[in-house]
C-alpha cells in the first residue's frame, strides 16, 4: 500500500538517510493534475489532502464529501493514466473546528461523523486536530483534553476503517499552526519547546491505550509541531535550522515518530531540504500552489488582452474582484486596512484567500473562457517573457508548449519541483 511510505519516513530517518514527501493540500483540479504529473515524473506516490472545512460529511465549502473528493481525485488520475494505488489521500485538521461555535459535545459529534466519513472513503492518513476550544471553552485547550478528544476520534476512525479492511496512519499534536497562514505579524515566531513533543506523545499514548487503541497507536507516525515556518499576508518566516536544533534533537526520544511541518508554503528549496534533514519530512503545501496558479492565470489574462483587442470580455481580475466583494465571507475577517489595502490583499496576499473563489461558477466560466480564447492562438515568446517570465526560457527552448493550460500547469509544477528536489534522500 502506498501509504506505508509514511512509516518508511521514520525508518529512513533512523537509518540516517531521511527523505521527504510533499503533502498537497488543495481541491483545485489544475493543482491536483499538476501534483499527479509531478508524482508520475518522480515515480513515487501522490499525497493529496483535504481539510475539514473544505471536505466533510456535509460537503464543506467545496460541496464534496470525503467519498466525493476521493472520486474527484481518482477521476483526474484516471484521465492521466496515474495508478490509483499510488494515490494517498489524507484528511487535515480533522476535528471540531468547523463546528467550534457549538457546545463541545455537539461539535465532537459532528467531528466524529466527519472522521467516520473520511475513514470509510479510504483516506489513509488522518491528522486529528482537536486543539481548539468550542462554545464556552478557552480558545486553546489543555494537552490532556486535546489528547482525550483525539483518541475518541481515532476510535471512530478505527471502527470505520475496519469495515473496509483499512488501517490508516495518524498524525497528532497540540501545537497546530493556523490553517491557511498566520493572522498576525511574523516578527516573533514561536518554535515548539523541545520538551513539548515527548509530553504531547505521552499524553496521547495514555489516552489511546485507555481506549484500547494500542494498534492505532502503532500507526501514529508524526506529531505536528512548529519549527519556525509560517507565512502571513505579505511576509514569510523562513526556516532557520539553528532555531530548531533542540526541537529536532527531541526526536531521539521518539524513535517511532517524525514531525509534520505545516505552512511550509513559500520556503526555498534549501529550507525545505533542511526541514527534511532535521526530522520534518512531511511537508504540507497549499496556498503557494494556488498563488502560483493565480499568477499564471492573471498573466494569461494579460496576454489575452494583448492578443485580442476589443472583444468586450471582462478581465479575469475584475471578475474575481466582483465575486470577492459580493461574497466577502472568506476574506473579510482576515484582510484589514483601507479599501485599497484590502483590494491588494484580496488578489495578491500570500495567504491566498482568493483560492476559495475559483470553484464559483462564474470564476470557472471565466477561466474556461480565458483558455478557450487562447486555445487557437500561438502565444508569442515575447509575451511569455513579459507576463510569465519564469517560464520564458523553457518556452523559447521548446521544452514546454506555449499554450495556456500547459503554462498554468507548469507554473504550479515549478513549486512542486522545489518540494520534490528537497524531499530526495541525500
Amino acid at each position: 500500500m502506498s501509504a506505508d511510505i509514511l512509516a518508511s519516513l521514520v525508518a529512513a530517518r533512523a537509518a540516517g538517510r531521511p527523505f521527504g514527501i510533499t503533502s498537497v493540500c488543495s481541491a483545485h483540479p489544475l493543482v491536483i493534475k499538476a501534483a499527479l504529473l509531478q508524482a508520475s515524473e518522480d515515480g513515487g506516490p501522490a499525497l493529496i489532502e483535504a481539510t475539514c472545512n473544505q471536505v466533510n460529511h456535509h460537503g464543506g465549502y467545496t460541496g464534496m464529501t470525503p467519498a466525493g473528493f476521493r472520486d474527484f481525485v481518482e477521476g483526474i488520475a484516471a484521465r492521466l493514466g496515474f495508478p490509483r494505488d499510488r494515490i494517498i489521500l489524507g484528511g487535515d485538521h480533522l476535528g471540531p473546528n468547523p463546528w467550534k461555535t457549538l457546545p463541545a459535545e455537539q461539535a465532537m459529534a459532528e467531528a466524529g461523523a466527519m472522521v467516520r466519513a473520511y475513514a470509510l472513503a479510504g483516506f489513509a492518513k488522518l491528522h486529528l486536530d482537536t486543539s481548539m476550544g468550542c462554545a464556552g471553552e478557552p480558545v486553546a485547550l489543555s494537552d490532556t483534553v486535546t489528547a482525550e478528544r483525539a483518541a475518541k476520534l481515532a476510535a471512530v476512525a478505527e471502527a470505520a476503517a475496519a469495515e473496509i479492511g483499512s488501517r490508516p496512519y495518524y498524525v497528532v499534536g497540540t501545537e497546530v499552526p493556523t490553517p491557511g497562514g498566520a493572522l498576525e505579524a511574523l516578527d516573533h515566531m514561536h518554535v515548539t519547546a523541545p520538551d513539548a513533543p515527548l509530553k504531547t506523545y505521552e499524553i496521547h499514548k495514555h489516552m489511546f491505550i485507555s481506549l484500547g487503541l494500542d494498534d492505532a497507536l502503532s500507526r501514529v507516525v508524526a506529531l505536528v509541531v512548529q519549527p519556525g515556518v509560517e507565512f502571513g499576508h505579505d511576509s514569510v518566516a523562513r526556516y532557520k535550522p539553528e532555531a530548531a536544533t533542540a526541537l529536532s534533537a527531541s526526536l531521539e526520544g521518539l524513535p517511532s515518530l517524525v514531525f509534520e511541518a505545516h505552512s511550509t508554503d513559500y520556503q526555498s528549496e534549501d529550507a525545505l531540504a533542511a526541514l527534511v534533514q532535521d526530522g520534518f519530512p512531511i511537508l504540507k503545501v497549499g496556498p503557494a500552489l494556488t498563488f502560483a496558479l493565480r499568477e499564471a492565470l492573471y498573466g494569461l489574462d494579460a496576454i489575452a488582452s494583448c492578443l485580442i483587442e476589443g472583444d468586450g470580455v471582462e478581465r479575469l481580475p475584475s471578475v474575481m474582484e466582483r465575486l470577492m466583494v459580493e461574497k466577502p465571507g472568506n476574506w473579510q475577517a482576515h484582510y484589514h486596512g483601507t479599501p485599497a489595502e484590502q483590494r491588494l490583499l484580496r488578489h495578491f496576499s500570500y495567504s491566498d484567500r482568493i483560492r476559495y473563489y475559483w470553484a464559483e461558477p462564474e470564476a470557472v466560466s471565466a477561466v474556461d473562457e480565458l483558455f478557450a480564447r487562447l486555445r487557437d492562438r500561438p502565444i508569442p515568446p515575447t509575451l511569455v517573457s513579459q507576463f510569465l517570465s519564469r517560464l520564458s526560457d523553457r518556452v523559447a527552448e521548446g521544452r514546454i508548449a506555449a499554450d495556456a493550460r500547459s503554462l498554468a500547469l507548469e507554473s504550479v509544477r515549478d513549486v512542486l519541483r522545489l518540494y520534490a528536489a528537497a524531499s530526495m534522500a541525500r
